[in-house]
């Protein structure tokens, strides 16, 4: 189903131009507006435009919520699964009435904390798959997966809404009121919740300076 893209070293897709023997910047053939008529009508071919829309955005949001690379993958793709699979039990007023963007969200959420509860369940997984992720790095991975390692703690410090909004917000860059729509808390509870998220970071980093 993402066989048409690839990731390149900065974590971004990158598109395969069929027939070029190279590799071009997805282009959008479809703006998100136009893409809850074109998947009611036709779900096959308009469902790769909404993966190049919102794959990049699901990766780098999920990538905070998870423990690696690997398992933001996992989850990222799974996500796009069942939007698909979704889209296929729904009817045609539903599938135009649809905010693709938050309601692709509600459903990244979910598996993120499915697989948070799994970890939960079994710690002993995660060793392996940190181990994993890191056996044929690059010095430029490794260096990154550090950086990535030392937000990930400081977002752990926060409540979970604030982590959740945060990173939403200033990761991802869905407005408040998708948020709202993705999270089900009230568009000024998300302001707090980003508001204090980032006051608790900003104290973090000023400890570390000290």
């Amino acid at each position: 189903m993402f066989s048409s893209s690839s990731r390149n070293s900065l974590g971004t897709r990158e598109c395969n131009a069929e027939g070029t023997g190279g590799v071009l910047p997805c282009e959008m053939t479809a703006t998100l507006d136009q893409l809850p008529t074109r998947l009611a009508a036709d779900r096959d071919g308009a469902f790769p435009d909404l993966v190049r829309h919102l794959q990049d955005g699901v990766y780098s949001g999920v990538l905070q919520f998870t423990r690696n690379r690997h398992d933001a993958e996992d989850v990222t793709q799974e996500t796009f699964i069942r939007v698909y699979r979704a889209l296929g039990s729904y009817d045609t007023a539903r599938i135009q009435s649809l905010r693709l963007r938050p309601w692709v969200w509600t459903i990244a959420l979910n598996l993120c904390r499915n697989r948070a509860r799994t970890i939960q369940r079994h710690p002993e997984s995660a060793l392996v798959d940190d181990r994993r992720d890191h056996a044929t790095d690059t010095a430029e991975e490794a260096a990154s997966n550090v950086d990535l390692a030392v937000w990930r703690r400081r977002l752990a410090r926060l409540t979970g809404p604030q982590r959740t909004a945060v990173v939403l917000h200033h990761v991802v860059g869905l407005p408040y009121a998708e948020i709202e729509e993705s999270t089900g808390r009230s568009e000024s509870t998300v302001r707090s919740d980003v508001r204090r998220g980032l006051g608790r970071l900003r104290a973090m980093l000023e400890e570390e300076t000290q």
